[in-house]
C-alpha cells in the first residue's frame, strides 16, 4: 500500500497548529484571562497567529489531498507540502514579531500561502481537464 504524501503535511500541521495553540493557553494561563483577549497585545497576536493558519490549513491541505488523489507527482506534492510548511511558519514568526504590524515572514509567509493554494487549485483544475472523460 502507498503512503499519502498528503498524510505526512496533514500530520505536520498539526503538531504546528498545536505549537501555535499552546502560544495562545501560554499566555491564557500566564496572563489569567480565560475568554476573549482582556486587551492583551500579546494574546492577540498569539490567537491571529493561530487562527489564521486554521482559516488557511483546511483549503490548502484539500487541495494537496486531491491533487494527490488525481495522480500529481509524489515530487510537486513534497515541494508544494514543504513551500506550505515553510510560509505558515514564517508567517508565525512575522506576525509575533511584527508585533502584529508589518515584518518581512508575515507578508512572504501570507504571499507564499496564496500562491500554494492558487496553484494547487490550477493543477487541480488542469488534472480535472485532462482526465475529464471526452
Amino acid at each position: 500500500m502507498p503512503l499519502s504524501v498528503t498524510a505526512l503535511y496533514v500530520s505536520l500541521s498539526a503538531l504546528l497548529m498545536l505549537v501555535y495553540a499552546w502560544g495562545v493557553v501560554r499566555i491564557r494561563k500566564r496572563e489569567k484571562i480565560g475568554l476573549g483577549s482582556a486587551d492583551n497585545k500579546a494574546l492577540e497576536i498569539a490567537m491571529r497567529v493561530h487562527g489564521n493558519f486554521l482559516e488557511y490549513a483546511p483549503m490548502f491541505l484539500l487541495l494537496l489531498a486531491c491533487a494527490e488523489m488525481n495522480g500529481l507527482s509524489a515530487l510537486y506534492l513534497h515541494v508544494m507540502g514543504a513551500a506550505w510548511l515553510v510560509a505558515r511558519v514564517l508567517h508565525g514568526i512575522g506576525l509575533s514579531h511584527g508585533r502584529g504590524g508589518y515584518h518581512p515572514g508575515r507578508f512572504y509567509g501570507t504571499l507564499i500561502t496564496w500562491l500554494l493554494i492558487c496553484a494547487a487549485a490550477v493543477i487541480n483544475l488542469g488534472l480535472w481537464v485532462l482526465g475529464a472523460p471526452q
